[in-house]
């Protein structure tokens, strides 16, 4: 099954030939490798490039064991592109593979040489155009930013989005949301035809790889089990307003482990680099000032999330607002949590600053976006219930409720949008009617 994954190829296509080395990242299995070696690949040929210009090494097959020496691999690429006439695509998938190795020509013992000395010196070769893969133990977003500094480009590859999802979707199309809500969209689960065949394939993705990763990037011994119960916990959580003291409350009153704030901060950073998570921020609208805490945790892919839970904790509200939240962030806007403050009289007649929320600020340029995701306005009291922060917002900005229900976009008389989710989901210009 081919899925199209144009969003990230037309990416790539706009950083051809830039002269900075292209780094594809993304939580594990989420298709980097297939953009690169197939769908890019595939670009290239009908583009005019010669198949013996493309050069693609998976540095993760035993058969090219040789080259995780990094002089073997500059060696070997700087063979192949000798001809300084043509231009040459370089692919390197699983670029960790390459060993750290000692400097034969340093008389030094903290002399080493890694692949990003590979890659670096292969970016100067300028008959060479540079792609590479890695995974998350070794090729955090993080790291990308402090080993390349303005030598690399970064391109975040996610999950799929419920438009990939609907249309590589081969069931009935009445079933997509209900299938994407629950499984999410690693492109494997599509192959996957039973409930535990999908299950089993997340439920390992996380306590084979991502655990794993995270460990060992971090250099984490001894809390596997606080990294497993903060993930459950955040996971039955997820949408609601948390911090680290509350989370570590939360270790000591239910499960009597003493887990200090400052170690859960730093355990919920390596999940958010390891790309499993995300987090928002909470924005003041009024005062335009963001608020540190508490704040909002949101997965990567719902499917993880729900595997996480043995699927119990199906609250539909809670994960469709995590999907238009990764829905958001798939479309680069930057997310924020929106708070409007205002002041109102109680039954005693004393003043009381009160704090509403909206669910996303989602800004683009001089665009901005209020967003509320509901699963229902059909009541009247409902709907002025999920608006009500919206009007409270003075800026001329476009309102926007979301609600599960297959409904005719309209306008109500103060102006805000409603849009159902899948319509949402698969237009992008749907926020524009």
């Amino acid at each position: 099954m081919v899925i199209k994954r144009d969003r990230y190829l037309n990416k790539l296509i706009a950083k051809k030939d830039n002269g900075l080395i292209k780094v594809i990242t993304g939580i594990r299995r989420c298709g980097k490798s297939f953009l690169l070696f197939e769908l890019y690949h595939a670009y290239l040929k009908e583009t005019g490039v010669p198949e013996e210009c493309i050069i693609a090494l998976a540095l993760d097959e035993a058969v090219n064991a040789k080259y995780r020496n990094p002089f073997e691999l500059d060696g070997y690429i700087r063979t192949l592109t000798a001809d300084k006439g043509r231009q040459y695509y370089v692919f390197l998938d699983e670029i960790q593979k390459v060993s750290e190795i000692q400097n034969p020509y340093v008389d030094n013992a903290d002399a080493k040489v890694g692949f990003v000395d590979v890659l670096l010196g292969l970016m100067k070769q300028k008959n060479i155009d540079l792609y590479v893969t890695g995974s998350n133990s070794r090729m955090l977003s993080s790291d990308i930013l402090t080993e390349f500094k303005d030598r690399g480009d970064e391109i975040r590859v996610n999950p799929l989005t419920y438009s990939e999802f609907y249309v590589a979707y081969e069931g009935e199309k009445r079933h997509a949301w209900r299938e994407y809500y629950t499984y999410g969209g690693m492109p494997l689960v599509l192959s996957k035809k039973t409930h535990e065949e999908k299950s089993k394939y997340l439920k390992d993705l996380f306590a084979k790889t991502y655990l794993t990763d995270v460990l060992e990037h971090n250099r984490i011994s001894n809390a596997q089990p606080v990294l497993e119960d903060l993930l459950n916990i955040v996971s039955s959580s997820v949408g609601s307003l948390t911090n680290p003291t509350k989370l570590s409350n939360t270790f000591q009153s239910v499960k009597q482990v003493s887990v200090s704030p400052a170690t859960i901060a730093k355990y919920l950073d390596c999940f958010i680099d390891a790309f499993i998570m995300y987090k928002a921020l909470r924005y003041d609208i009024k005062g335009k000032r963001y608020i540190e805490t508490p704040l909002k945790y949101y997965f990567t892919d719902v499917g993880l999330r729900n595997a996480r839970l043995n699927f119990r904790q199906q609250e539909e509200n809670h994960i469709m607002e995590n999907i238009i939240f990764n829905e958001l962030m798939a479309r680069e806007f930057d997310v924020d949590v929106g708070v409007v403050e205002y002041n109102r009289t109680d039954e005693t007649g004393k003043k009381v600053r009160v704090q509403l929320e909206i669910d996303f600020v989602a800004n683009k340029g001089n665009k901005r976006y209020y967003i509320q995701s509901a699963l229902s306005v059909a009541e009247e009291e409902k709907r002025k219930q999920e608006v009500n922060s919206l009007l409270r917002v003075s800026d001329s900005f476009k309102k926007i409720v979301v609600v599960k229900d297959d409904v005719i976009p309209w306008y109500d008389e103060q102006g805000i949008l409603y849009l159902g989710i899948e319509q949402f989901l698969l237009e992008e210009h749907a926020m524009d009617i």
